[in-house]
């Protein structure tokens, strides 16, 4: 395992859950080599998803650019993505948070479990609140045109 950050000055964090119909597998890729098909903005994405590996991209929403940059903590392929992730403002204002996916099959789909930890302040952690569940919103309308 990489390296944790210190989140013990940074105690908000968050979980969210999610049933799909897509495999553990194309969700696994969607998070680490298919971000730009449906996440990322065209061009801007830089990753290799290897443990201590580096990432950027940036995301464009409301005509503004939105760099995001991490590095990937642990990796077991269709199973479990953890990452650091880093925004601005609004965002995570800078801090190191600790983004962990985990996938489990069922029922010919998957339990996606979200948790996001290392959040400042409660503001910040209510806006990933609000944001996560519309990042599972455009990936599964992503993973149905893809079908």
């Amino acid at each position: 395992m990489y390296q944790q950050p210190d989140l013990s000055a940074r105690p908000f964090h968050l979980e969210v859950e999610r049933d799909m119909k897509e495999s553990p597998a194309a969700l696994y890729s969607a998070f680490t080599t298919g971000l730009d098909s449906w996440f990322a903005a065209p061009g801007t994405l830089t990753m290799t998803p290897e443990v201590g590996a580096l990432f950027f991209f940036e995301t464009h929403f409301e005509r503004q650019r939105h760099p995001h940059y991490g590095r990937f903590l642990r990796l077991i392929p269709n199973q479990l993505i953890e990452m650091t992730w880093v925004t601005g403002n609004p965002g995570t204002l800078g801090a190191e948070t600790v983004v962990t996916i985990e996938l489990e099959s069922q029922d010919g789909g998957t339990n996606i479990r979200l948790a996001h930890a290392g959040f400042a302040d409660a503001d910040s952690k209510d806006g990933h609140l609000e944001a996560w569940p519309l990042v599972f919103d455009h990936l599964e309308q992503h993973m149905k045109q893809s079908d």
